[in-house]
């Protein structure tokens, strides 16, 4: 991945950035950290998790939320590149072309 593209805080795509520090999560940082407490470092949240089902369920809750979005937005940009890739090929191809229509 070229970068992160769901806030401007971090440079790449980590659990970490995700699970505790993303601008983009908030709304699910605050679900989660109501059940299973604010400290959202990862050995804290490995702790809870195999502490009670109900925190693995939050975990798992959030996990479910974010994910399809992060992936659903790979998609949208993948499909943008191609789209744009596809767009710089055909303009390539037609100066070709109108090179070729000129007379000599």
């Amino acid at each position: 991945m070229a970068g992160y593209h769901h806030c401007s805080a971090s440079a790449e795509d980590t659990a970490l950035h995700t699970l505790h520090e993303c601008s983009a999560w908030d709304e699910q940082h605050r679900a989660l950290g109501a059940i299973i407490g604010f400290d959202l470092s990862l050995p804290a949240v490995i702790a809870v998790m195999a502490g009670s089902s109900s925190s693995w369920d939050a975990v798992a809750s959030f996990c479910e939320a974010v994910m399809p979005a992060k992936e659903a937005a790979e998609r949208e940009r993948e499909r943008e590149s191609a789209l744009l890739s596809r767009r710089n090929n055909r303009r390539g191809r037609r100066r070709t072309v109108q090179s070729d229509l000129r007379p000599p």
